[in-house]
């Protein structure tokens, strides 16, 4: 259905493998909950959706109409999934580092593999691949400069703006979609981005301290 080669199955696979010695590797003993749980489930269940964009995205190759039409629907799935694993996880009481950890990963590895596939259409030059790769990008910049690799505080713009990332490229892939629309649409959607990550990097670089005055003056005597 997808036009692709029989030889692509073994790029589909690999992930699979990949992603299962990685999640015996890295859960806790001491993680909520028997076994993933079911919010980390629900997050497995949408890797099943996600880790097969890998042989499209990564391997050369032309995609047909029809293809890329059966691609938009799975990244659909997998963006809808992504809203519904966080408030299970919180209805179960089985929240943890590592199911945000693990929620984080997979929309990474879907970012990149979507502005891969939008990249090939040749909707949108290579620019398009930055949306992918700033949060590779981030944590490389965390090992060379150590400040970076400080926790940030919860903000919804992150997750608000990661969500317009994924819905942006797959709607640039729909084949009804022109170019110039996919390549507007996903310019505006890496500057908010890069805007996002400015505005983390900020934070951490100064050490942590807001960039906000505070509105209560007792905050303010008591530093």
């Amino acid at each position: 259905m997808l036009a692709r080669p029989t030889s692509h199955v073994l790029l589909a696979v690999a992930p699979y493998v990949a992603l299962g010695a990685l999640l015996l590797l890295r859960l806790p003993p001491s993680h909520p909950g028997p076994g993933l749980g079911p919010g980390n489930r629900l997050t497995l269940a949408r890797a099943t959706l996600v880790l097969p964009l890998a042989a499209p995205a990564f391997m050369p190759g032309v995609v047909t109409g029809t293809g890329y039409w059966w691609l938009v629907v799975l990244s659909a799935i997998a963006l809808v999934l992504d809203a519904l694993d966080g408030p299970l996880a919180r209805r179960t009481e089985t929240v943890s580092a590592f199911g945000a950890r693990f929620d984080m990963e997979l929309d990474a590895f879907l970012l990149v593999a979507l502005s891969v596939l939008l990249w090939r259409t040749g909707k949108a030059g290579s620019w398009v691949l930055l949306i992918g790769g700033l949060r590779y990008a981030f944590v490389l910049g965390g090992i060379l400069w150590p400040r970076l690799r400080g926790e940030l505080p919860p903000r919804r713009r992150r997750k608000v703006i990661c969500a317009v990332q994924g819905i942006v490229l797959v709607v640039g892939l729909a084949p009804v979609i022109l170019p110039a629309l996919a390549t507007v649409i996903a310019a505006l959607a890496l500057l908010l981005l890069v805007y996002s990550f400015a505005v983390d990097t900020w934070w951490l670089a100064a050490g942590g301290i807001s960039l906000r005055p505070s509105r209560n003056p007792s905050n303010v005597d008591a530093a």
